[in-house]
């Protein structure tokens, strides 16, 4: 953003004016919808952000709003936002960094304790715009009025939790503007990438998957993974689970094969390592880690075969656990390799509290791409996608129907199918990250979002697969 003003301003002679005039416009625009009985009370900063929310006062003023301008950095009475129609943030903008500093920590706290809505200029003020990181309090907004583009901390937790709806203003910079290089979220530009049924292919050429996991009282993880895999278009699909409960798979699946490995008490065992491997020397992909528990025995043998398996590889669920502290064993993979963690397994795997995790989304992503090797996707509504020393790819998110057991299951399968055919590993993991969004909304709109099951999902991903 900051590389987009300097070029518009200093090579395109956008006089900066303009450019804060129409930002204000914006603002002025989404606080007016927003604002109930009462004066719209301003909170301004220093600075740019100060200056949008000055400019959306004279424009608000001119509609007919009662307004009253207020300067968050001398300290001021807290009650005398009492009885606002709304707030507007203006306090900090994209530069911030680190924990606010008073009076403006406190203006931050009395903007939080009134009763009217508050609309953010920009950034919610207290939210590291580059991260979504909240080291202190930050402004709880409504509504976020946002310039040029979306702010990474917009769309990241827990910045993206302090921003309510964001509407992104266009403010008058020309086309040609610097592009952004470090994260972007992911569109639905993504699915022409899906590798289509070629009319004389077969099966194999279709995408051969090995689902690997499975254990006693886990056998709906694999089942649901390998179901997915074929819906999303894998032409054969093999589960290896532990010989007791093959039954129970084979009562589950019809299109796809199963095969015992040897096991300990329902577990795996190293001892079925080689199994796995001969398994896989004719797979496209596989997936490894749903439903295997956390028996001993289990957990080395999703170690062994981490590394004897050639073909490309994805990781979750226990699969990870069992790399807890021990990232760097992927390094030694040849082929592409895909980590699909949740926070809690993400700080397993990189040995924190689950909420340095979940404080730090972007840094601990990047800590475990970089540390892996691999390409990690870090699940939540806003699932961060990276791979070693590149951009991030960041889901839209927008759907509490995913907030169900099964659904990660469901999205290894797909990401292992999108690798079965050939997909590069990061392009996979985007692209199987919208569709899974895209497959849940849709169950939602048959169900309803509150009784989607991970089979609804299943069922959907056709549709979120399909580019309209």
């Amino acid at each position: 953003m900051r590389a987009a003003d300097t070029w518009a301003i200093e090579e395109q002679g956008v006089p900066q004016a303009d450019l804060m005039e129409r930002a204000a416009l914006g603002l002025a625009r989404v606080t007016a919808a927003v604002a109930g009985e009462g004066p719209i009370r301003i909170v301004v900063g220093k600075g740019n952000n100060g200056g949008d929310g000055r400019v959306a006062a004279r424009l608000l003023a001119a509609d007919g709003f009662e307004v009253e301008v207020i300067d968050g950095t001398e300290p001021f009475d807290p009650s005398r936002l009492d009885g606002s129609g709304a707030v507007v943030d203006a306090l900090l903008g994209t530069g911030f960094e680190g924990e606010p500093r008073e009076p403006v920590a406190s203006a931050i706290w009395a903007i939080n304790r009134q009763e009217a809505p508050v609309v953010a200029c920009d950034v919610p003020s207290g939210v590291n715009a580059s991260t979504g990181e909240v080291e202190a309090d930050a402004v709880r907004a409504v509504a976020t009025a946002t310039f040029h583009g979306a702010k990474v901390g917009l769309c990241v937790e827990p910045g993206k939790g302090h921003a309510g709806s964001v509407e992104v203003v266009e403010i008058g910079i020309p086309r040609g503007a610097p592009e952004p290089v470090a994260a972007g979220l992911i569109s639905d530009r993504v699915l022409e990438l899906y590798p289509r049924r070629s009319r004389g292919g077969s099966k194999f050429e279709s995408g051969v998957v090995v689902v690997i996991g499975g254990s006693a009282g886990l056998t709906g993880a694999p089942t649901m993974a390998a179901r997915s895999a074929a819906r999303a278009g894998a032409g054969y699909v093999q589960v290896a689970v532990p010989a007791p409960v093959q039954p129970a798979v084979d009562l589950r699946l019809l299109e796809q094969m199963s095969r015992a490995l040897p096991d300990d008490d329902g577990f795996h065992t190293p001892a079925g390592v080689s199994d796995a491997e001969e398994m896989a020397e004719r797979a496209g992909a596989v997936v490894l880690g749903p439903g295997l528990g956390r028996a001993e025995g289990a957990q080395e043998f999703a170690r062994g075969v981490a590394m004897a398996v050639e073909a490309p590889l994805l990781v979750d669920a226990d699969g990870l656990n069992a790399h807890a502290g021990k990232l760097e064993l992927f390094r030694e993979r040849d082929a592409p390799t895909v980590l699909t963690p949740h926070e809690a397994e993400l700080g397993r795997l990189l040995d924190v509290a689950t909420e340095e995790v979940a404080a730090h989304r972007v840094a601990s992503v990047r800590e475990a791409a970089e540390l892996s090797g691999a390409v990690v996707l870090l699940k939540g509504d806003d699932t961060i996608v990276a791979r070693p020393g590149g951009p991030l790819a960041i889901s839209p998110g927008g759907t509490p129907a995913l907030a169900t057991a099964g659904t990660g299951d469901v999205l290894s399968g797909m990401i292992g199918a999108l690798l079965a055919k050939r997909m590069d590993p990061f392009e996979a993991a985007a692209l199987g990250t919208l569709a899974h969004v895209l497959a849940a909304r849709h169950a939602a709109e048959r169900v309803g979002e509150d009784h989607v099951m991970a089979g609804d999902v299943i069922e959907g991903l056709p549709w979120g697969l399909t580019l309209r």
